[in-house]
């Protein structure tokens, strides 16, 4: 087993509502509207594209599995997904990752076991705080 892994760091802000039912998504954008029901961290230091090209192979190989560990404060959240050969890592802001199969140039991960509206109310708490640091790590392992 192969295990790479990479950090991105980002924050909170008022306006997150993490309440999308089939995906999150951590921006570099410095801010948002309440209308983004999918967004769980702003001003990340990472994208789909800024992603380091070893982890990128890693997520796309076939069976590759993704853990994905979200830090706000004291709490952590921990959600499992997949990558697929399909991943893009094409998007200079986004990185998404979805509980169904679809793939885009924001898709970071397939067939997360959680999505925005299943993150802990009391992690979503302290996300809603603007100067709240976020530390979101990503490990993916293949065989």
């Amino acid at each position: 087993m192969k295990t790479v892994a990479t950090v991105v760091l980002a924050r909170g802000h008022e306006n997150i509502q993490a309440t999308h039912k089939t995906t999150f998504e951590i921006t570099k954008e410095p801010t948002l509207t309440k209308r983004a029901d999918c967004i769980i961290a702003v001003e990340a230091n990472k994208s789909a594209t800024a992603l380091p090209l070893e982890f990128k192979e890693a997520a796309r190989k076939k069976g590759a599995q993704m853990t994905i560990e979200i830090e706000a404060g004291e709490l952590k959240e921990v959600v499992k997904a997949r990558g697929t050969p399909r991943l893009l890592f094409t998007h200079p802001t986004d990185l998404v990752v979805r509980k169904s199969d679809y793939v885009c140039g924001r898709t970071l991960a397939i067939g997360a076991d959680k999505a925005a509206s299943d993150l802990s109310r009391l992690l979503v708490e302290e996300i809603k705080e603007s100067n709240q640091r976020i530390r979101v790590t990503l490990i993916v392992e293949t065989y």
